[in-house]
């Protein structure tokens, strides 16, 4: 007859969860550092969008931009930033921008943020 060994050890190692804590820590910083510009990606999305529902001129649409830029507390654009392009009859807001991250020493993440109102979703190339 076989017999069973009881005694067997389960779990993990403490050196195995010092390592798994600094990973999740390592994620939490990150995360920390990333959604804010998340956030702020998702306003600009936004404020594109009500600024071509003011259907006024290219000037006007800066402008509430602006305004909605002020509300939402975005900063890594301005209305002046946008490319606004007329298709067929079709005023399409588009911007383009890069954010970075500084993570540790010189060591940086860079994400390019880009969007339009445009139903392709192709964003305006910007005009030099």
């Amino acid at each position: 007859m076989k017999r069973l060994n009881t005694m067997s050890q389960r779990g993990i190692s403490l050196s195995g969860l010092i390592f798994g804590i600094i990973g999740l820590a390592l994620l939490a910083i990150l995360a920390m550092k990333v959604l804010p510009t998340v956030a702020e990606y998702r306003g600009i999305k936004d404020a594109i969008v009500l600024a071509k529902n003011t259907n006024g001129s290219v000037r006007d649409m800066q402008l509430a931009f602006d305004k909605q830029a002020d509300i939402n507390n975005i900063s890594s654009i301005t209305g002046k930033d946008l490319m606004i392009t007329k298709d067929n009859g079709e005023t399409d807001i588009s911007f383009s921008y890069e954010k970075r991250i500084a993570l540790f020493g010189n060591v940086s993440l860079v994400i390019a943020y880009e969007g339009t109102t445009a139903k392709s979703g192709v964003v305006a190339a910007k005009q030099e």
